[in-house]
């Protein structure tokens, strides 16, 4: 079978482990209770646990059993795909010469001159190349030059003797590359121990990844919600590549994704840079610079990360008219780059050191307020910009986490409340977005798409309606997370469908919610269906609602609800103390005209009178 066969083979099973493994913590997550509390406050001292609090005692239990588990075969299925098998890693006792750049050699300035430490100059061992020679013409080099640079650079002797070999590199002359790029391309190849085989292996390799983006699209849906991201920053080349190119030594690296929002237009300029090989303007802050923030980041340990104005084609350039089919897929994709790792952030604006003044928390920039961050959070995260003086440095002046000052205070609760996002629920995940801003309106629920755990995904369309997004977004959901919109909103929706609140209604309501039955969908006939147990009952102008038991006799239940008099049907969901009030239309349709909360004592006393019956329902 060979052992290639059986590596692609294994790695299509962890591929599957990874996809079920991901997609439990993210159910996970919707399993917490609504207000979060960080790990040291879980539990009161008396031990009187509520059921939120269960319900996340054992979301996290469970996935930590899980993880225990799963983590010592998925990283021996790692250790074998990542084994020298195929000839492509480096040799073990290679030793690389030490390397050097900084805010001198890069942009002339001195290194004194930097605010933040890790933006002065990076050293170490790393294949780190300066910009200089990253944006020298292969053709200035000439052949032979360009090999002497390669093997310099990555500790070989290589020689021209090989014509599949040699061929690679001419062709670098051939497409005008730049040394940068061409050492892009060749690095991730460079210790191969069959050359002859290369040229194949990277066309396969760019045309799986042409399938499986082509495969991910069907329609208006993304089918493959964990698709790696179209382009990566290379930050050793310190040049923009294909994801596929890094890939190709079966390595399974995912870009460190960083994590910013964006300073107001007056305060950025478009750049036009090779790093991107000016492929479209790089907005960026006026006084920030990339190669700062390159060298930061190999200081943070990063070989490869993905960066928005970078990796995500953005208006402007040659490209403009690809542009809106790339975004189709690129832009919702985008939370899953920063769900799988570890994410840096910038909390002051893309490069900036992180400094803090009155009006900044509330600010429509701040990083804290933006739609497009709350997806950006990550599981682990690092904060980049940090200074001696800043404000991430300061220390608690009492054990109830007070700080020196009231904006030191406020900007630490802030923090906090960022290292509980990952941990929400659905309706809490809404709550924080209602308090959100974004240029383009649409982005609040594109940037929603993430947290739900889904199979599937809406595609992106920047001019699409607020609604629209909205009830694409609701299609994509889960059975489960569409029965908690329909049981626990407390009215009808206000835009057409009465079920599920509209998308202005999530945006200015508190909510409240927890685990119901589904609600199925049928996407091709555009209808949402459940099958729930109901009760026939009538309200009255007392505050009652009054149903009849097994015996015809009449029994009533107090309630409040400001909706009219008369006969309703009423659907009980699974758990808890609500019932959902409706209206029965011809053709097995239902209605939505409130919900109403029992209390525990009336709600058993319903449930006693064993009343239900079982009823399939189409919600209008």
């Amino acid at each position: 079978m060979g052992i290639t066969r059986y590596k692609a083979l294994y790695q299509w099973i962890l591929g599957g482990v990874m996809s079920i493994w991901n997609h439990i913590r993210s159910r996970s997550v919707f399993l917490t209770a609504r207000t979060s509390t960080d790990d040291t406050s879980e539990r009161d001292e008396n031990h009187n646990t509520s059921e939120s609090q269960k319900r996340q005692f054992y979301a996290r239990g469970c996935w930590s059993r899980l993880v225990a588990r799963l983590r010592p075969s998925i990283m021996d299925a790692r250790t074998f795909l990542e084994s020298d098998d195929d000839g492509l890693r480096p040799p073990r006792d290679l030793s690389l010469p030490e390397v050097t750049i900084s805010a001198f050699t890069e942009m002339g300035q001195a290194e004194s001159s930097i605010i933040v430490p890790l933006q002065r100059s990076y050293t170490g061992r790393k294949p780190v190349i300066p910009s200089r020679l990253a944006n020298t013409p292969c053709t200035t080099l000439g052949l032979q030059g360009l090999l002497d640079q390669l093997n310099t650079t990555l500790g070989t002797s290589h020689t021209l003797h090989t014509p599949s070999f040699s061929s690679l590199l001419s062709d670098c002359l051939t497409n005008n590359y730049d040394f940068g790029t061409a050492y892009s391309r060749l690095r991730p190849i460079w210790y191969t121990r069959d050359w002859s085989t290369i040229r194949s292996l990277l066309r396969r390799k760019e045309e799986e990844d042409q399938e499986i983006r082509r495969k991910a699209l069907a329609g208006n849906r993304i089918v493959n919600p964990w698709l790696p991201p179209r382009r990566v920053w290379d930050l050793y080349s310190n040049r923009v590549v294909p994801w596929w190119i890094t890939d190709v030594d079966g390595k399974l690296r995912w870009p460190q994704p960083i994590s910013h929002a964006w300073v107001d237009e007056k305060d950025r300029a478009d750049v036009w840079t090779p790093i991107n090989g000016y492929e479209w303007p790089v907005p960026i802050p006026k006084d920030s610079d990339l190669n700062f923030i390159r060298i930061e980041m190999l200081n943070l340990g990063l070989e490869y990360a993905w960066l928005d104005v970078l990796c995500l084609r953005q208006v402007g350039g040659p490209g403009e008219d690809v542009r809106a089919e790339e975004w189709k897929l690129d832009v919702p994709m985008i939370g899953a780059v920063y769900r799988a790792t570890r994410v840096v952030l910038y909390l002051n604006g893309l490069g900036r050191s992180l400094t803090l003044k009155e009006g900044d928390l509330d600010s429509d920039r701040s990083w804290f307020r933006r739609a497009w961050t709350l997806q950006e959070v990550g599981w682990r995260r690092v904060f980049a910009g940090d200074t001696l003086d800043g404000p991430l440095q300061a220390k608690p002046i009492d054990e109830n986490g007070n700080y020196q000052t009231e904006l030191l205070t406020k900007f630490h609760k802030h923090l906090q409340s960022v290292h509980n996002i990952p941990r929400q629920g659905v309706f809490a995940v809404l709550e924080s977005m209602q308090n959100r801003v974004s240029t383009n309106p649409v982005d609040k629920v594109a940037g929603l798409a993430c947290f739900l755990g889904s199979k599937t995904i809406p595609a992106y369309y920047e001019s699409q309606s607020l609604e629209e997004a909205w009830t694409a977004l609701v299609n994509s959901m889960d059975k489960g997370l569409r029965g908690v919109l329909f049981a626990w909103f407390a009215g009808p929706g206000d835009a057409g469908t009465k079920w599920r609140p509209s998308w202005n209604q999530v945006m200015r309501v508190p909510l409240d919610g927890g685990y119901t039955f589904g609600v199925n969908v049928d996407l091709e006939g555009d209808e949402n269906w459940c099958t729930v147990d109901c009760i026939e009952g009538r309200l009255d102008g007392r505050g009652e609602l009054v149903v009849r038991d097994g015996d015809g006799v009449e029994r009533g239940f107090k309630i409040v609800v400001p909706i009219p008099e008369g006969m309703y049907t009423l659907i009980c969901p699974d758990s808890g103390n609500c019932l959902v009030v409706g209206r029965t239309l011809s053709g097995k349709r239902f209605e939505k005209v409130s919900v109403v909360k029992l209390t525990e004592e009336e709600s058993g006393r319903l449930w006693d009178l064993n009343i239900t019956e079982k009823r399939r329902y189409i919600l209008v």
